[in-house]
């Protein structure tokens, strides 16, 4: 935060202010270091040799040492410091239900609007979700251009004119074919983590191509330590005779944020499958039960559970060799005596163990395995999208909404979900089904470069130029047909004429899940920034210069600038914005409070005391206000300021 001086002039946020780029990630690494040991800072510098001085025999100084590189390595990870000062425009045109929803779809470079995202959802993702280009030699790999990644969007995209850069595949016969895959993941992994909360997990699906590589990189990022799991799906069911191998598999890939999240993975909910092994042939009073073996591997055990059990019908019961009993024989007889162990319908069978529903934790251990039958194939996946697509095969392959589901299970049964390599939009469209499913409220940010469909393409001839498009009409379609089954389900209960105790609560549920379910989304597209003094483009610098007057781009909107301050302070770009007409100009607050903002000409000091008022209404617990520079004369900027003092606001800026 950046308080005003003590004179409370106003101050105007300029190209060096923080507000003016995202975050700054290497000043916050070295703010850390310097909290961790303040010797080794002075004057904003680091002084390696001290820090080796300090960390003495864990530094590595040889030169054989284990460890992951590629070439650009080091570029790629500076890149991941860099900040961006580029910015998120707006698209309500675009939106499903812009004022409620807080869903996000963001068009534009990951790169650079992962480094966006940075202030204002850092440590706020619950589960990352990604479905990155495989490098199989056909898929796009672009080289990011780390002077100008903003500019070189712009000339992929068509944006503006090219000089030579294009969207491309990275071909295996390129001499670094497998670093360019590598230094396009790993600043993109680097924000990401970022952007996890301290429970929060990532999946990453990969083929064999770079599956070493995504491990290793992956290791580097978020530490060995983290790696949850590999899971195997199994992709398709049939055999591909074209081939030397049928290669019926893809991998997902799973870090978690932190070693404080020990767990990592939730269970599963049980199967009717498995629900159907708990029963009550004995009538026990605690309920319906399975039987466990009563017996366990000998490797560990202590001699007193080596002994001859003995039955209640006196029959006497023998170890297996190599085995030894779960309990010592005095534990094991308070549990005969307690009805838990099971010798069967008639007394004589091997002593087993009764694992009772209810005192059970109602879950089933995650598998590595994610077979087709459980989570569906790209087949069923390509077919499914055709139909939402009235017949068109818009994507050829799209991941299953049941695979995305299944990961969401186990990982996320609220909060934010994250994909930034979006696509078709697979798991936006998971996260609305869930929710119709559980009533669960996790929200989602999708990513998506705005790559060209193929002109050859039945996406193209049905008027769908980007893969963006793609994605964002699906999420429509997606939405409205959940919505719809949902209503029908409503209509089928409250159709009955008698319904039952289970019915009633069925449709309570339902109906509170269709009321709260949200299927919208907010559009935001990747720009230069509105402001002139924040464009970091080396070749507008004389057009800058000409234009300080005008500090907004002539070309740009009030809703433009505002959501720009919204990522530049590191807020919400899903908050609650209200409009006001105070003395004739337009006022926003942001937040119920946090921040007022005015963007208008001609600002007199009413304005300001309408803001006062408007605040005095909310009784924000912070709160900023943020005006148009030139907005004012000086001597009603003097005045404006002096009155929101009077209010309490004690920060006021201009833009």
């Amino acid at each position: 935060m950046f308080f005003l001086p003590a004179t409370f002039t106003m101050e105007k946020i300029t190209a060096t202010d923080p507000e003016s780029h995202s975050a700054d990630l290497l000043a916050a690494n070295i703010a850390k270091l310097k909290e961790l040991f303040p010797e080794v800072v002075a004057e904003g510098k680091v002084d390696f040799k001290a820090l080796q001085e300090i960390l003495g025999n864990e530094v590595e100084t040889g030169e054989e040492f284990y460890r992951f590189t590629w070439a650009g390595k080091a570029q790629a990870r500076r890149e991941a410091h860099k900040p961006s000062t580029g910015t998120l425009r707006p698209a309500p045109e675009e939106s499903v239900d812009w004022a409620n929803t807080k869903n996000l779809y963001i068009e534009g470079d990951n790169l650079e609007v992962l480094k966006l995202l940075q202030k204002s959802y850092a440590g706020k993702v619950k589960m990352i979700y990604i479905d990155p280009p495989y490098n199989t030699g056909k898929d796009f790999v672009y080289k990011d251009n780390y002077r100008d990644n903003l500019r070189n969007y712009k000339e992929l995209t068509g944006q503006v004119d090219s000089e030579g850069n294009s969207l491309s595949t990275n071909s295996d016969t390129d001499g670094r074919y497998h670093s360019n895959w590598l230094n396009m993941m790993y600043p993109r992994l680097r924000l990401a983590r970022n952007l996890l909360r301290e429970d929060g997990v990532i999946f990453i699906s990969i083929d064999d191509n770079e599956l070493s590589s995504l491990r290793s990189v992956a290791d580097d990022v978020f530490g060995e330590g983290n790696f949850v799991a590999n899971f195997i799906w199994e992709k398709r069911t049939n055999r591909e005779n074209r081939k030397v191998v049928s290669n019926r598999h893809d991998y997902i890939v799973c870090f978690r944020r932190s070693d404080h999240n020990e767990k990592a993975l939730y269970q599963l909910p049980m199967s009717e499958k498995a629900l159907a092994n708990y029963k009550n042939p004995d009538n026990d009073p605690r309920g319906p039960w399975k039987s466990d073996p009563a017996t366990a591997q000998a490797g560990h055990a202590t001699p007193s559970q080596f002994y001859t059990l003995t039955a209640p019908n006196g029959k006497q019961h023998e170890l297996e060799s190599g085995r030894c009993w779960l309990y010592t024989k005095e534990v094991m007889q308070e549990a005969i005596d307690d009805n838990r162990i099971w010798f069967g319908k008639t007394g004589n069978g091997v002593p087993r163990v009764k694992t009772y529903l209810e005192s059970k934790d109602r879950g089933l251990t995650p598998e590595s395995m994610l077979f087709a039958k459980d989570v569906s194939t790209t087949e069923i996946a390509k077919n499914d999208l055709k139909e939402l697509f009235g017949g068109v095969a818009v994507f050829e392959t799209p991941k299953p909404v049941e695979l995305i589901e299944v990961l969401m299970r186990i990982s996320a049964s609220e909060g934010l979900v994250l994909d930034f390599f979006s696509g078709s939009g697979t798991t936006a469209h998971a996260v609305m089904q869930l929710n119709a499913e559980d009533g669960g409220q996790r929200q989602h940010i999708q990513v998506q470069l705005p790559e060209p469909t193929d002109a050859k393409s039945e996406a193209y001839k049905a008027g769908y130029k980007t893969i963006a498009e793609i994605g964002k009409e699906r999420i429509r379609r997606a939405g409205k047909k959940i919505v719809s089954e949902l209503e029908a389900s409503i209509n089928a209960l409250e159709a009955k004429a008698v319904r039952t105790e289970e019915e009633e609560e069925e449709l309570k549920q339902k109906q509170e899940r269709l009321a709260k379910l949200d299927i919208g989304f907010r559009v935001f597209k990747l720009d230069s920034s509105n402001i002139n003094a924040w464009d970091g483009d080396p070749e507008r610098m004389q057009e800058n210069l000409l234009s300080a007057a005008e500090n907004i781009k002539p070309d740009r909107t009030e809703a433009d600038v505002l959501y720009e301050v919204l990522l530049k302070y590191g807020l919400d770009l899903t908050l609650p914005i209200e409009e006001r007409t105070i003395a004739k100009r337009t006022v926003y607050n942001v937040g119920s409070g946090a921040l007022f903002l005015c963007l208008a000409e001609q600002i007199t000091n009413a304005v300001a005391e309408g803001i006062g008022q408007w605040k005095e209404e909310l009784k924000p617990e912070t709160c900023r206000v943020i005006f148009r520079d030139n907005g004012f004369t000086d001597v009603e900027k003097t005045n404006a300021v002096q009155t929101l003092k009077r209010y309490g606001v004690t920060e006021v800026r201009s833009v």
